[in-house]
């Protein structure tokens, strides 16, 4: 469709040369135009035109060729089309208004209809507002939108109104040697240290040996163990989805709590713990570790911290089956419970500003979860935090 473009550009005595094509063509290789039919012709506009009195030609011609889309199938040659073209063309746009009058269907009705939809539907749907499809108001399908849904085949979050995710998706693993740009948050961590001798007896006791030795009357060397921080801390990270725009602040956190203590574990979660956490994200599918196994391997006196935004649907922490991409036996407010019954020192750092706390629901459920021990990840709410794992 490009080479038909360009050749009929040339009819209409548009002056564009095969260099300018080829600027076109490396352009749309490097994703310039953003996969948006929009973008597409102010970046094709830029690249072929080079006097605006040729741009009505430009426009008559563009509209002409690209009118095709509409009626792929009778066109007398195949079109070749990028597929991610059309997944974005089908993309649907609503004001705020329009979003306002769509209504959920509530946690049980959403799943009995999908059941339906799924023995029912025989075809593709496009646009509509009850078929699994794409680009329509259905709580079921793709780069559409409904105040309550299940997410299928869609590449990433548009609107976080997706309450189920039926797709696999890969997270990466957090950088343990991020460089702090300032040692403030190290500094900051350094509060939670309570020191004990702890191990062999291995570093010299000077004042020990004196002692001893002018006792005896002769030299003798005594040795005391090494002066270590005895707090534990256990570290739960929340990774994908709505944390994905917070990942450098989460991996600071991470490579100075590595650095500043000796008892150190961590977890990876997604949204709100369930009945199992993993340590490697590539192989979080086949090597997750049951978290009651993390309850029963890890005494009570660890200090537990979880980094979340905790920006998820209410029901995944309040129902069973609640998880966005799993079905779980019992709800995620029931295996948070668990953990603090069993760590009582345990915090929360988000990453969001306090003062947008209120206006998502999640967020509030979290923090009474937590009873107020929710703290925001900046160096006074971390400050904060390590003061209340110390009461």
């Amino acid at each position: 469709m490009l080479l038909q473009f360009f050749t009929a550009l040339r009819e209409a005595k548009v002056p564009v040369s095969l260099r300018e094509y080829l600027v076109l063509l490396g352009a749309l290789e490097r994703d310039l135009a953003g996969k948006r039919v929009e973008e597409f012709y102010f970046l094709a506009r830029t690249a072929l035109v080079k006097d605006e009195g040729n741009l009505d030609r430009f426009d008559r011609v563009f509209g002409t060729v690209f009118k095709g889309l509409e009626t792929v199938g009778e066109a007398a040659e195949p079109v070749a089309i990028p597929e991610e073209w059309l997944r974005k063309l089908a993309e649907k746009y609503l004001t705020e208004a329009e979003k306002a009058e769509l209504k959920g269907l509530g946690w049980d009705k959403l799943f009995e209809t999908l059941k339906e939809r799924l023995a029912e539907q025989r075809e593709r749907h496009q646009g509509g507002s009850k078929w699994i499809g794409t680009g329509g108001t259905s709580p079921f399908g793709a780069y559409g939108y409904n105040p309550e849904g299940i997410r299928i085949g869609q590449d990433g979050n548009r609107n976080f109104r997706a309450v189920k995710v039926w797709d696999k998706r890969e997270f990466k693993d957090l950088d343990g040697t991020a460089e702090i740009g300032t040692r403030t948050m190290r500094i900051a961590l350094r509060r939670l240290r309570r020191f004990a001798r702890t191990g062999a007896a291995e570093e010299l006791d000077l004042d020990g040996t004196i002692r001893e030795s002018a006792r005896q009357g002769y030299l003798d060397v005594r040795l005391r163990p090494e002066r270590r921080n005895a707090v534990k801390v256990l570290l739960f990270l929340d990774v994908g989805g709505s944390m994905d725009w917070h990942v450098e602040r989460a991996e600071e956190l991470f490579s100075a709590a590595r650095s500043e203590f000796k008892h150190f574990a961590h977890y990876y979660f997604h949204n709100c713990p369930y009945e199992a956490v993993w340590t490697e994200n590539r192989r979080r599918h086949e090597a997750a570790t049951p978290l009651i196994d993390v309850i029963r391997t890890y005494p009570s006196d660890y200090r537990v911290v979880f980094v979340g935004d905790a920006s998820m649907s209410p029901y995944e922490i309040a129902m069973p089956g609640g998880a966005v991409e799993h079905w779980n036996e019992e709800a995620g407010a029931v295996w948070m419970q668990r953990v603090l019954d069993h760590f009582p020192k345990a915090a929360w750092l988000n990453p969001v500003p306090r003062t947008h706390w209120g206006y998502t629901q999640s967020i509030g459920m979290m923090q009474r979860l937590m009873g107020g021990r929710m703290f925001p990840l900046t160096l006074d709410g971390l400050d904060e935090a390590t003061r209340a794992l110390l009461r």
